[in-house]
């Protein structure tokens, strides 16, 4: 009986149009278009309107997902959305709702809140749902709207987060030539307390903060995620005996162009193969892998077989990288 793999079969991606611009932020708090540009690389980032839910991101998304991979919306028979900005609180997930806008019915949909490391938690889920001959086309999605909890007058917090969503097709092959190779992920609670989002004013009980918008300890967690991103890569290159000279293209999560220069200096690897779209979406979270390479992919720089290396940190902590070839045409 043939081995099954899970294969990267297709990339889609949505950004809202309204674009807000560090000059627009200057107007708004206490900052300058040098300073974040100097900290973050951040030039802008995008905005869902107030008739636009994370749900409707991220079904445009899937839409161009879908149909890049060449299968019909009744082919998937899973739907699983990475988000920390779900449409409501606890129930309905997202996943349920976009399914039920893409007009698919009786299939596995549920999210997953692991920060900006969504999208490689569940495609490491759709990976072994693929492999365990369980499902066949699952549909995984990045999706956030982060300005729902982001506090505008906070410069800390609102420099860095934008909107946008990103989706992805994992279909089953047996040819292991366009198989995911290996994703490893992880977390550790103990750092929880430096990056939180909201639940309607709850108590933090770490340090009785009262919480309304996404607060983040900027210092404390640049250090964390250059120190983990690095470490990470590392091990998962060593472990499946692959030298950084032989990737094609580096994707990282787009948080701050200072963390992302600092883990490609450190793993040599060069310019031309690092995707950045920092520069225009700010940081999306779970959204933030998916989005970048989609643009790598309308660009034409994302081939058939191509060897991708993606790496993400975000709240929990959590952490994860994965080795794929890029199963689409």
């Amino acid at each position: 009986m043939s081995r099954v793999y899970a294969c990267f079969k297709s990339i889609g991606a949505y950004a809202p149009k309204k674009i807000l611009s560090n000059s627009d932020l200057e107007k708004m708090v206490e900052t300058t278009n040098e300073w974040i540009v100097q900290r973050t690389g951040i030039k802008e980032r995008r905005l869902a309107s107030e008739s636009e839910f994370t749900s409707d991101l991220g079904l445009k998304a899937a839409k161009t997902a879908i149909k890049r991979a060449g299968i019909k919306t009744s082919d998937v028979d899973a739907i699983i959305c990475a988000t920390l900005t779900p449409d409501f609180l606890c129930m309905p997930a997202t996943a349920c709702i976009i399914a039920s806008k893409l007009g698919i019915k009786n299939v596995l949909a549920f999210d997953v809140s692991a920060a900006c490391s969504g999208f490689v938690y569940i495609l490491y889920l759709a990976k072994s749902l693929i492999e365990s001959k369980l499902h066949k086309n699952i549909l995984i999605i990045g999706a956030e709207k982060l300005s729902s909890v982001i506090d505008y007058t906070d410069r800390n917090t609102c420099i860095l987060f934008g909107d946008g969503a990103g989706a992805a097709i994992i279909s089953a092959t047996e040819n292991k030539n366009e198989a995911i190779m290996d994703i490893q992920i992880s977390a550790d609670g103990d750092y929880a307390h430096l990056l939180v989002a909201p639940r309607s004013r709850v108590m933090y009980p770490k340090d009785n903060r009262t919480l309304e918008y996404l607060q983040m300890a900027g210092n404390e967690v640049f250090k964390a995620a250059v120190k983990t991103l690095t470490t990470d890569v590392v091990e998962i290159l060593q472990k499946n005996n692959i030298f950084s000279s032989q990737i094609d293209h580096f994707i990282p999560h787009q948080a701050n162009l200072r963390i992302i220069e600092a883990v490609r200096e450190k793993l040599n690897l060069p310019h031309d193969k690092t995707v950045l779209t920092v520069q225009k979406y700010g940081n999306t979270s779970a959204a933030s892998i998916p989005m970048a390479m989609n643009d790598a992919y309308e660009e034409g720089r994302i081939k058939h077989s191509d060897l991708i290396l993606l790496d993400t940190f975000g709240g929990g902590f959590t952490w994860g990288s994965a080795l794929l070839r890029f199963g689409g045409k």
